[in-house]
């Protein structure tokens, strides 16, 4: 009976996709939507060794049952818990550490002109309407692309000097 099995599961390795398919819908009687190799390959390989060495004692059946039937699972996280999450982490993933705090005015000087940004909760307000990222108010003031923390002076460039060997 062992080398049955075993000359069957190195068949196994043989078999194209479809034929796999096909040996596992004559040993689970359904499909399985899986065209991956190894998973239909490991799939039949215990079928074939459950059926071989008689699977799961009645008790052992009994008991996950048992279990199966008593568990309280929780597949999905409460609505109102997973909103609170949510919101927590787009906030702290939003919120930059080098913006200053909720309220400050920020001020530049640009083309004669001064453009100044008040830091808001959720983004930033520029001449009374709201964006998102300092870097859209840039590229408004300017015309062009701007890195907003660079344009308002929140951040610097680092500029490495190349030494001559």
């Amino acid at each position: 009976m062992e080398t049955t099995l075993s000359n069957n599961l190195d068949e196994l390795q043989q078999l194209s996709i479809e034929q796999l398919r096909r040996r596992y819908r004559e040993l689970f009687e359904e499909d399985h939507p899986t065209t991956h190799r190894n998973v239909l390959v490991r799939r039949i390989a215990w079928r074939l060794q459950s059926v071989a060495h008689g699977g799961l004692s009645d008790r052992a059946r009994q008991r996950a049952s048992e279990l199966a039937r008593d568990a309280d699972l929780r597949v999905l996280i409460p609505r109102a818990l997973k909103q609170t999450a949510a919101r927590a982490s787009a906030h702290q993933a939003r919120r930059d550490p080098r913006l200053p705090e909720v309220g400050t005015v920020i001020r530049r000087e640009y083309a004669g002109r001064a453009v100044e940004v008040v830091i808001l909760e959720d983004g930033f307000e520029y001449d009374g309407i709201r964006y998102d990222s300092l870097s859209a108010i840039a590229t408004k003031v300017t015309g062009t692309r701007w890195n907003g923390f660079l344009f308002f002076g929140l951040a610097r460039r680092t500029h490495r000097k190349r030494g001559r060997r």
